[in-house]
């Protein structure tokens, strides 16, 4: 993904495209429930303005989210740490009864994660546009 006007940081130019996927802790499809999944869309949005950390795409299926995301100067588990920690604090505070009904007082997040350089950055778009709840106009995925 090349820009005319690349993003610039103190030491460094240019950006550096993951694919992301972040599963819920136990396999629960939380994300069947538009509220949540809704809810869980709109924090990713708010953690990624907060932390600087575009996000280009981003699509849902019953039980995890793929995302493309510009990580910048972050390494990968900072990244992962940051969104993943925001979302899940703001979700389970306004969804109480997710952490009693499906985590038994723990947390949102499986521990583990995927966080990768996609090979195509157009195969990675087509990915996203593929999974079971995308909303396309939430996204800046490159068009064909």
């Amino acid at each position: 993904m090349r820009k005319e006007d690349p993003t610039r940081y103190s030491s460094a130019v240019g950006e550096a495209w993951q694919h992301a996927m972040f599963k819920v802790k136990y396999c629960h499809e939380i994300f069947d429930i538009k509220e949540v999944r809704k809810e869980c869309d709109k924090l990713f949005i708010e953690a990624s303005e907060r932390y600087a950390i575009p996000i280009a795409g981003k699509g849902f299926d019953s039980n995890h989210v793929h995302m493309k995301i510009d990580i910048g100067m972050y390494s990968r588990a900072e990244v992962a740490k940051r969104l993943k920690g925001y979302v899940a604090k703001k979700l389970l505070k306004k969804f109480p009864w997710l952490k009693r009904q499906y985590f038994w007082g723990s947390g949102l997040w499986n521990p583990s994660y995927y966080m990768g350089s996609p090979k195509n950055v157009a195969d990675l778009d087509r990915y996203l546009r593929k999974q079971k709840y995308f909303d396309p106009s939430q996204t800046h995925l490159s068009t064909f």
